[in-house]
């Protein structure tokens, strides 16, 4: 007997553990606890309300997309318009450079 319970006893350690089957209930628990949520959150109207809201931002970033081409087009045009303006300003004022030293010149030549 004192073996068993005595001060020569072998030491046994006493674990408080659950059984494996409490964790698989647990643990289909949570994820049916998880699927019901997310059911619940998908057929709400919070996620009707935030898909609208999607649908109506998607419209208008696909206008402001068509206005920032149409925006892009017409500054290529006056870049273009300005760019050739400025090739014909510069052509007219070296023509006008040389009517005025031509009408110098003649004037030169009335005086004498």
């Amino acid at each position: 007997m004192r073996n068993y319970y005595g001060s020569a006893a072998r030491r046994v350690a006493v674990k408080a553990d659950r059984p494996w089957y409490y964790q698989v209930i647990v643990a289909f628990l949570c994820v049916g606890l998880g699927f019901g949520l997310s059911c619940f959150m998908r057929g709400g109207a919070a996620y009707e309300a935030v898909g609208s809201q999607l649908v109506e931002m998607q419209h208008q970033n696909k206008m402001l997309e068509f206005k920032l081409v149409e925006a892009r087009r017409n500054l290529q045009i006056e870049l273009a318009t300005n760019k050739s303006l400025f090739n014909g300003l510069a052509k007219v004022q070296d023509e006008n450079l040389k009517v005025k030293e031509d009408l110098l010149f003649y004037k030169e030549m009335m005086k004498k």
